[in-house]
């Protein structure tokens, strides 16, 4: 998917959310348990219902590996079902990949070369540097989403360290990204607890997209990532994940995540309209 065609559904849909399908096998309603597939029985219900609402859905892989081939067979079933009933959606791939050259072309492969895991972006740590990049840039209209600034208080270890330069470790590791892609084809995550950060980030890569997690649950603030993050093309993908996905625990799991997305959609509207005057 081009930056196009990704900000044509941001304007088309008056959004910019995007879910994040941590699906944990313990957390999902109990009558479930009781289908074939109950993670991908509820991935399937969740995305029916707030497919309108959003334009990007993250499964976050770690969550199926989690329970072994089954949860990696669930996986597959979730992105093959998007892409036939929902093309429109851009799928992350959330794996947090980063190793040396040969093994990161192996992680591309999986991501990028198959039918049933076509995914439009995967989320990369950036800390072993360009080899372990590299090989995610090969394939046309996919992306890759450098995880530069996140939300978790150990962000301020090694993210929030200053180098000799005077500059932060993060600012440093966006500097230097902006030399192997641009930004059609690169994203950064920047977390939503991170905001007091984003005037100064927009100055270094006005024209990204930015894929922001932490509101909600985590105690982000969706007014002012809008106001400190949008840019004339949106450029951002703010991500929801519990907030949505587990607004309730009985039968009832599918409205009350619909709701949700429905609430956080119209708030995302209002700010489109403020910052970019979309017609």
């Amino acid at each position: 998917m081009t930056k196009h065609q990704l900000f044509n559904n941001i304007v088309k849909k008056q959004s910019f959310l995007c879910i994040g399908l941590d699906t944990d096998i313990k957390k999902i309603p109990v009558h479930l348990l009781k289908e074939e597939d109950p993670i991908f029985s509820f991935n399937k219900t969740v995305i029916d219902v707030t497919q309108q609402y959003c334009v990007a859905y993250k499964p976050n892989t770690a969550f199926y590996e989690a329970t072994g081939i089954s949860g990696l067979i669930s996986l597959k079933k979730t992105v093959k079902y998007i892409r036939k009933n929902y093309p429109e959606q851009f799928i992350i791939a959330d794996a947090k990949r980063g190793d040396i050259g040969n093994t990161s072309k192996m992680y591309a492969r999986s991501v990028f070369d198959h039918a049933d895991t076509d995914y439009d972006a995967i989320t990369i740590n950036p800390y072993m540097g360009e080899d372990s990049i590299r090989p995610f840039l090969v394939y046309p209209n996919k992306w890759v989403i450098l995880l530069v600034l996140t939300s978790n208080k150990g962000s301020h270890d090694f993210q929030l360290a200053t180098c000799s330069t005077g500059e932060y470790l993060f600012e440093k590791v966006l500097q230097k990204s902006q030399t192997w892609a641009t930004d059609e084809q690169m994203m950064y995550v920047i977390g939503a607890t991170q905001v007091k950060m984003l005037t100064n980030i927009r100055k270094t890569i006005p024209n990204h997209f930015l894929l922001v997690p932490g509101i909600g649950t985590q105690g982000g603030n969706l007014k002012n990532v809008a106001k400190y993050g949008i840019n004339s093309h949106c450029g951002l993908l703010v991500n929801s994940s519990r907030q949505i996905i587990y607004a309730d625990f009985s039968k009832k799991f599918a409205e009350a995540a619909s709701q949700e997305a429905q609430k956080i959609q119209s708030e995302m509207a209002k700010y489109l309209a403020r910052y970019i005057h979309l017609e």
